[in-house]
């Protein structure tokens, strides 16, 4: 990561870390720098890897969803036999379309 004032042998370590799926306060107690300094590196990391995916996303803007597809690929509860429209109550999802 550019811009950092943690050598690179500790950006290297952390990078393991937050690979592995360690905390931040675990990283930051193996390692031997401070939590909050762990934390934010891995706050850091999660935003290049959103960039990185922004980037290579196949869809830009508004994204329409065909409401029968979402029905027909509904979850279906194996006791009950209820089918349940899988992500129509998404706070992004109004009516049709993706907002």
């Amino acid at each position: 990561m550019r811009k950092s004032r943690l050598s690179w042998h500790k950006q290297e370590r952390l990078m393991e870390h937050f690979v592995a799926g360690t905390t931040a306060r675990t990283a930051a107690a193996l390692v031997g720098v401070n939590r909050n300094t762990a934390a934010y590196y891995f706050h850091r990391l999660r935003q290049l890897i959103m960039a990185a995916l922004l980037d290579s996303a196949p869809f830009a803007g508004e994204v329409e969803v065909d409401a029968m597809r979402a029905i027909s690929a509904a979850s279906v509860k194996a006791n009950a036999g209820e089918v349940r429209p899988a992500r129509l109550n998404h706070p992004g999802f109004s009516g049709g379309s993706w907002v």
